[in-house]
């Protein structure tokens, strides 16, 4: 089964230990219901820089990646819907790129 990348942007820190837990709960049941898709529940990422042939920039670029998953789903739609349940749409965006095996 194919499986998927979904990189987070956006996103905020919670601002209270109790919104913390609140914000890990949903992430928890979301992946909970996602069973055996979920390949990679994946981490929040810290600063990124963007490296190119002109050097090093920090910061990310217009639309830096907070984090990142991977799944498996039958096809990129179905990728796309499982996607639409994730806790990140609440405050920020998910990205969906198929994972090409080599």
């Amino acid at each position: 089964m194919p499986k998927y990348i979904f990189a987070y942007h956006g996103g905020k820190v919670p601002e209270t230990p109790e919104e913390g837990q609140q914000v890990m709960a949903r992430w928890e049941a979301w992946f909970s219901g996602l069973g055996a898709a979920v390949v990679d529940a994946g981490n929040p990422a810290g600063l990124s820089m963007t490296v190119s042939a002109s050097g090093v920039a920090e910061g990310g670029g217009a639309n830096p990646v907070s984090g990142y998953s991977l799944v498996t789903a039958g096809s990129m739609a179905e990728a796309c819907e499982i996607a639409k349940g994730c806790p990140m749409i609440d405050d920020g965006t998910v990205e969906v790129a198929e994972a090409i095996d080599m």
